[in-house]
């Protein structure tokens, strides 16, 4: 298995490849790719992949881990690339408003009507885990959150008429079982990172965790719950880290002085690759 990074915060020293706030993976397993969100927009995404020697007709699926605008915003622009009409996996409330009001009202969330999607792809929508590809399937609604990572994002929704705060339910993860223990794959973890790790681990069944790769969303966190986040880590023995995003520069800090060699910075253009079944 293989897990590209089409689109990162970072690009990297010296690199070649483009960089964008969002982020956008391709996982490819036994011949199969699963594209994991698509960044703010296609451009970036699409220049990435060419020089990494992909082609945008190979993708099989998308999976969209949130609503975010940063996750989905080149949505149309990579199915017009791909060519065909492939599955978008997403929770059922993905298309619902989704907006801050800080510094100003605007929202946030996906930047496409649910019938601009159709035109070119079909939708999977589900809250439950969904197999994707065989060893690869969806979390899912991550609903168990631990209570040290319920932070208040100021996002909000709005049901019945009423203002009500968002708490990003739609919030979902792949984990891809591997030799070596589960490699979960997470967006902007709103959902919590403990909590998404803990919640892969009771839906596969397999304790061991090979590695977490994703925004981990620390960046505006406490000392206390990015301290507590690597200790939950190392109790869960998750051996390898690949972090960036919305992860924070502190948080990362700490997660290298934890990990050392066993920790990795995002970028844009990086390949990681784990043993196959």
């Amino acid at each position: 298995m293989k897990v590209y990074v089409l689109v990162e915060d970072y690009s990297g020293y010296e690199s070649p490849f483009l960089a964008q706030h969002g982020v956008s993976f391709l996982v490819e397993k036994d011949g199969k790719r699963i594209l994991f969100d698509t960044g703010q927009s296609a451009e970036p995404i699409l220049h990435n992949m060419k020089l990494l020697g992909i082609e945008p007709s190979s993708i099989d699926y998308v999976f969209l881990s949130h609503c975010h605008y940063d996750h989905t915003g080149g949505l149309l622009g990579i199915l017009k690339a791909v060519g065909r009409r492939i599955p978008v996996i997403a929770h059922p409330e993905i298309f619902r408003r989704h907006f801050t009001m800080s510094p100003y009202l605007r929202s946030v969330g996906i930047p496409f009507r649910r019938a601009e999607i159709e035109e070119l792809a079909d939708l999977y929508l589900t809250p439950k885990p969904l197999e994707i590809v065989e060893g690869i399937r969806s979390t899912g609604e991550v609903r168990s959150r631990e209570e040290f990572e319920r932070g208040h994002l100021q996002v909000y929704t709005i049901k019945n008429g009423q203002v009500q705060e968002d708490t990003i339910m739609d919030d979902m993860s792949l984990v891809a079982k591997t030799p070596e223990g589960l490699v979960i794959i997470s967006g902007c973890s709103h959902a919590g990172i403990v909590s998404i790790v803990r919640h892969a681990i009771r839906l596969t069944g397999e304790k061991r965790v090979r590695a977490v790769i994703g925004g981990f969303h620390l960046i505006d966190a406490s000392e206390e719950r990015i301290e507590r986040t690597v200790r939950e880590f190392l109790e869960l023995g998750v051996k390898e880290v690949y972090t960036g995003h919305c992860t924070g520069l502190r948080a990362e800090a700490a997660f290298l002085k934890a990990y050392g060699e066993r920790f990795r910075k995002l970028h844009s253009g990086m390949v990681v690759e784990f043993e196959g079944d």
